[in-house]
């Protein structure tokens, strides 16, 4: 099946580079960037999906609830579903698992049908076999994924047997495209120094959440209004899945600690959580139990709403344990909105410097915690400037610096197109 919206099917136009990107499914994170790369006029894009799940209502094991994105998945840029070998609905590495990827990174007489490959993830049936079907054809492969070293901790074993799948798989890539400095070094760590790398940062649709945030703001007292918040009071923001990871308990201790602790008459804080999962009982419990009136849980909020809660939020919060990125610090910061970070969050070492976008706490420190979100809210001054501060850095990092890492990364390794 293939879905072009906009865009003319058929054979790539002389002197454009062909690239087919695979992935699991359509993600809303993504769909924005791929019409970005599809308005390159010397880039021929074919994004070749596993599964279709995420265009239909589906239960997210995160946020615990039925979830359909409510932004375009599709438009813009040509797609393909490949034929199924097995599809759970869910993303794993054994699903999806789709038939027909050698044949289809091929021409009918046997030659290529793309000059490079870019495969999302490398853990998964489906992007291995990619992988070695792209290779087979003389298709050079570029890989991009979330991972880092700051992980889940391993046996011994696991590790050793790990660093001896990528000595193999490393012959079989020409370049990675590193999403930040974490993910930089992880390649380093298992590919080596020799291993081509082109920043293809971890950005979201900026203007996108910078406009609905600015729209957001004639409508900030309604909203104030259907969480309960009274005029004139700050708010800290969480919005994340409301898994054990996140960490939401912590902010939560925090909040109690900043009341408790530090003279909080000038200004009294609200905090307000916005997401679903499987903590959410447990997190409303021990508000409960601590006496947190002001607390609001706003349930989850899909794509296009956020950018109300941004605007309305003093700082944003994410207090992750394994953590590799954290793309919701991307889109808060679109919104101008000061961030704290755990130590353990992906992003904070590329997109914030303490005092100045915010602050960086070492993850599962309540009390660092507690001081940062004191420093932002103990002057309005200082939270404006910082709001400022991460609209400026975040303007660095956008799809614009996607489009520029990926056409390094196709001019060295098809020849064909200028960096």
């Amino acid at each position: 099946m293939t879905q072009v919206s906009g865009l003319s099917e058929g054979s790539s136009a002389s002197g454009k580079v062909r690239l087919a990107y695979l992935v699991s499914h359509p993600i809303q994170y993504q769909a924005p960037l791929l019409r970005r790369i599809a308005q390159e006029p010397d880039i021929d894009l074919t994004v070749l999906f596993g599964s279709d799940f995420s265009l239909r209502g589906y239960k997210d094991e995160g946020f615990g609830v039925e979830v359909e994105w409510d932004i375009p998945l599709l438009e813009g840029y040509r797609s393909e579903f490949l034929p199924k070998l097995r599809d759970t609905g869910k993303v794993s590495p054994t699903s999806p698992v789709s038939r027909g990827i050698y044949n289809r990174l091929r021409t009918p007489n046997g030659a290529p049908a793309f000059d490079a490959l870019w495969v999302h993830g490398y853990a998964s049936l489906n992007a291995l076999q990619a992988i070695l079907a792209a290779n087979a054809l003389g298709i050079p492969v570029l890989l991009r994924a979330e991972s880092w070293l700051a992980d889940r901790s391993r046996s011994p074993l696991k590790l050793a047997i790990k660093s001896f799948i990528f000595n193999d798989l490393r012959h079989f890539i020409a370049a990675t495209l590193p999403i930040g400095t974490a993910n930089a070094r992880y390649w380093r760590h298992y590919f080596g120094h020799e291993m081509p790398q082109f920043l293809m940062p971890y950005a979201v649709d900026n203007l996108f959440f910078a406009r609905r945030a600015e729209d957001a703001a004639a409508s900030e007292q309604q909203l104030r209004l259907e969480l309960g918040l009274e005029p004139g009071h700050p708010v800290i923001l969480f919005a994340s899945k409301l898994q054990q990871r996140k960490h939401c308990d912590h902010l939560i201790e925090a909040y109690y600690s900043l009341l408790r602790d530090h003279d909080t008459s000038g200004y009294k804080p609200y905090l307000v959580i916005v997401g679903s999962g499987e903590e959410r009982a447990n997190l409303e419990a021990r508000c409960l139990d601590l006496g947190l009136a002001n607390v609001r849980f706003a349930g989850f909020q899909n794509q296009s709403a956020l950018p109300r809660y941004f605007q309305l939020a003093d700082v944003f919060v994410l207090p992750s344990r394994h953590e590799p990125w954290g793309l919701i610090v991307n889109e808060a910061m679109a919104a101008g909105c000061p961030v704290i970070v755990s130590s353990d969050v992906g992003s904070g070492p590329d997109l914030v410097t303490d005092g100045v976008e915010g602050y960086i706490y070492p993850v599962g420190n309540v009390a660092a915690l507690t001081t940062a979100l004191s420093r932002v809210l103990n002057s309005p001054e200082a939270a404006s400037t910082m709001g400022e501060a991460t609209r400026r850095r975040i303007a660095a990092w956008s799809f614009e610096e996607d489009i520029q890492g990926l056409r390094q990364a196709l001019a060295y390794t098809t020849r064909k197109l200028r960096a």
